[in-house]
């Protein structure tokens, strides 16, 4: 029951910041800041995540496809992996820990300290003047974040693929083309986004209605990162079963 409430307040939250985007003209110059702050605070935590997760998926294909002979498509299999369900995946983990909680935080001392109060005193909407900005520089940022962590992924398992699986970099390229489809690109693509979404949502509701002093901000960092993550696992879920009913029916049509 408790949960059906969190999500009715969130689905409320959205309602009264689409509306305040949509009758409000928004202040650039701040979205701005927020992009830059965002993407300067998470750079170098997503561009390491990406590279060891190539890494990593890299390592566990060479010693499925090693004992079959099948190295030539290393390459492929470990992209394909990373770009349609790991990668995004596992990156926006990384991203809900830093962006979200850092954010809930920012937010929610805000709110404990009556500087939100404060500012509707003086006539301002907090929500169009501290929420809007951060909500879209969190999404614009962070989708920019997780395609360069793919990028760097892809990276990653080149590296490894020449230290651990011994192969030349022309081999392991040779078949990403043809094992990484546009459709697994569009894929990860979309989860980005969505899972942009998701953690932009969470932490500015969370942090915006935090209460109860210094342990309510506490709490609020908690519960966000719990949130966070069962909610983009939820959604990684959606994203592939809805991609993979479209495919379905397309190709069935076609």
């Amino acid at each position: 029951m408790k949960m059906l409430t969190e999500i009715g307040n969130i689905v409320l939250f959205l309602r009264d910041l689409a509306q305040v985007s949509v009758k409000n003209k928004l202040n650039t110059h701040i979205v701005s800041e927020q992009i830059v702050k965002v993407t300067e605070q998470s750079f170098l935590t997503t561009a390491l995540a990406g590279f060891f997760v190539g890494a990593i998926m890299t390592v566990q294909f060479t010693l499925q496809v090693r004992d079959f002979g099948a190295l030539g498509y290393l390459g492929g299999l470990a992209t394909s992996a990373t770009v349609r369900e790991v990668g995004p995946l596992l990156i926006a983990f990384m991203l809900s820990g830093k962006v979200g909680a850092f954010t809930s935080a920012e937010l929610g001392t805000m709110r404990v300290t009556e500087q939100i109060d404060a500012i509707r005193c003086l006539g301002a909407n907090p929500l169009l003047e501290l929420i809007l900005p951060r909500y879209i520089g969190i999404v614009v940022s962070s989708f920019f974040l997780l395609v360069i962590g793919l990028f760097m992924s892809i990276f990653g398992g080149l590296l490894m693929g020449i230290v651990f699986s011994g192969i030349n970099p022309e081999e392991y390229l040779r078949h990403i083309p043809t094992i990484v489809s546009a459709g697994s690109i569009l894929s990860g693509l979309i989860k980005c986004f969505v899972f942009a979404l998701v953690l932009a949502s969470i932490c500015t509701y969370k942090g915006y209605s935090a209460s109860g002093g210094a342990k309510g901000v506490g709490r609020a960092v908690v519960s966000t990162a719990v949130a966070t993550m069962v909610t983009i696992v939820v959604a990684d879920w959606l994203t592939s079963f809805i991609g993979d009913v479209i495919v379905t029916l397309y190709l069935g049509s076609s």
